[in-house]
């Protein structure tokens, strides 16, 4: 083009600038060109291949050793290096000691096994370099991104087709918007709920305007609590701190043994801060998939207390929320639908690349709480995205998840919501069958956690208590963080872990946690981590219990 023409001839004398201005427009040479396609080919048409050979899944590596390569601080002068070069030390040398998130065998976080489409998609986003903050740097992928919004919001509320016709591109309304992940939706909903709890009134104008002090004095009170499970997301403390609320404001309801939420303590600490005239409840928050084990909790008896109690409900489904695409298993969210605010995650279920998070309101009207403007920018009477959201530039994701469900479809999605539950289910029948495996809390979606118990062991839970039962519970816990720990080293498969609270136990133990969210992840795939989880225990720790 012209342009490129131009630019090259504006400072032609100037041997440094002109190869800058090539740099920038990716000017390599023919074999250059050639190493880089070939690089691209694998990684755009042959993901899984591409992975399999280039990045292990969790390869044993000495932190220490490997950050002594990364101690240089200073930034260099001149460039070092050709596009191929950069490339071929992603691939050579970083790559390899990366996570190999896509292998079916890495079953224990919520990261996602992304398509191989995902990767073009996102290439084609980054391309384009939309910023949906603004229709003058987005145009049509703002006006998309509104729509892909209203599709959510209708998977979850399913109002009639004159309320989406109404508000899908209205300049007038918000029913939600895309963020960076799951911790700003959540704190988008609170900063909301926040908002409009100490809404303007009088001589007061509003909690966002004059701060939380002002605030406390003009509604007679000198705190403002969130009530969430103790399975609640730790996204749920920060929006504590950042909204000036305080981490000890964010009240802990009970959960059962399952990890839901017992509805008894819920009722009890509503009712004790309904009649303490110096607190004010801003929201309860329901979680519909808990990070740890999975569960849900039982979100329409919540929904119906807080009506009947004027708070606003939020549930974050951060993890459960794509489930309402399967035909089998979206009961399972039954309640969701009354909530004031829904939280899902892209990058989670619906399988996009980091980062990706959304934020859904029932009440159309209810984010205007959180608006801002700017005569720059965002003018009051636009359809520009920024004016709602907590974050200011953004890359257009919906560009990405709208393309998805053009390619998957609804349908599709189920599938793989059907495929990780029933997976889970079948995993766990497994490991109930396996005599030195104790299944700990069974999966409701398609999370669980088990841990390496022989049944030596077992029997001798059951006939002590006390400092002795303590002692055997510690060994036993000692023994699954060195199998976690081993697993991981030797690279081959990896399941997480983490600590849970029993009735029957004093204290926490250590549990094994599998995340199954990999179409390519079977049962076969699964017995063999737990023969190696097995080999483990009888090469490393056998006598240790």
């Amino acid at each position: 083009m012209n342009y490129m023409k131009n630019a090259l001839k504006y400072k032609g004398t100037d041997s440094e600038w002109d190869k800058l201005v090539r740099k920038f427009i990716c000017s390599e040479t023919q074999a250059d060109r050639e190493k880089l396609f070939e690089y691209m080919q694998q990684i755009l048409f042959g993901l899984q291949e591409f992975l399999k050979e280039h990045v292990g899944v969790t390869e044993a590596i000495d932190l220490k050793k490997l950050a002594l390569s990364y101690l240089d601080t200073n930034l260099s002068e001149a460039p070092q290096k050709r596009l191929t070069q950069v490339i071929s030390e992603i691939m050579d040398e970083i790559a390899p000691h990366a996570v190999n998130v896509s292998s079916p065998y890495f079953v224990g976080h919520m990261t996602a096994a992304i398509p191989s489409f995902m990767v073009i998609l996102k290439a084609v986003v980054a391309a384009l370099n939309q910023n949906v903050v603004k229709l003058e740097t987005s145009k049509v992928v703002s006006v998309i991104e509104r729509q892909i919004v209203a599709k959510l919001h209708r998977l979850v509320y399913d109002f009639d087709e004159k309320f989406y016709l109404d508000n899908v591109q209205s300049v007038d309304t918000t029913l939600g918007c895309f963020t960076e992940g799951g911790t700003s939706a959540n704190m988008t909903a609170l900063w909301a709920a926040r908002n409009n709890t100490f809404a303007p009134k009088k001589d007061f104008e509003g909690v966002e305007k004059e701060g939380l002090f002002k605030a406390y004095q003009a509604y007679g009170v000198e705190r403002a609590v969130v009530l969430v499970s103790q399975r609640g997301h730790y996204s749920l403390s920060k929006a504590g701190g950042v909204l000036g609320l305080g981490n000890n404001n964010i009240v802990s309801v009970a959960s059962d043994c399952d990890g839901t939420v017992l509805i008894s303590d819920l009722k009890d600490k509503i009712n004790r801060f309904s009649n303490d005239s110096t607190a004010k409840i801003i929201a309860v928050v329901g979680v519909a998939g808990t990070t740890e084990t999975g569960h849900i909790d039982p979100l329409s008896e919540m929904a119906e207390i807080c009506k009947h109690e004027n708070i606003h409900f939020h549930v974050d489904a951060a993890w459960g929320g794509p489930t309402l695409t399967s035909e089998k298993y979206s009961h399972m969210l039954k309640g969701i639908e009354l909530a004031d605010s829904v939280t899902i995650d892209g990058h989670k279920q619906f399988y996009m690349p980091m980062t990706c998070g959304m934020v859904f309101f029932k009440d159309p009207s209810y984010m205007d709480a959180v608006a801002y403007y700017a005569n720059y920018i965002i003018r009051k009477g636009s359809v520009d995205l920024g004016i709602k959201s907590l974050s200011g530039s953004k890359e257009a994701n919906s560009l990405i998840l709208h393309g998805a469900f053009e390619l998957l479809g609804k349908r599709g999605y189920g599938l793989l919501i059907d495929h990780g539950i029933e997976l889970a289910a079948e995993f766990a029948e497994e490991i109930r069958k396996r005599e030195n495996f104790q299944l700990v809390t069974s999966p409701k979606l398609n999370i669980l956690t088990y841990r390496y118990c022989p049944t030596k062991t077992k029997h001798e839970l059951l006939s002590t208590s006390g400092d002795e039962r303590t002692k055997i519970q510690n060994k036993i816990n000692d023994v699954n963080i060195n199998i976690q720990r081993i697993q991981r080293e030797q690279g081959k498969s990896f399941v997480s872990r983490t600590a849970l609270k029993r009735k029957e136990d004093s204290e926490k133990i250590v549990v094994l946690r599998a995340v199954l969210m990999n179409p390519l992840t079977n049962i076969e795939i699964l017995r063999e981590v737990l023969d190696e989880q097995e080999m483990i225990y009888q090469k490393h720790c056998k006598g240790t219990i």
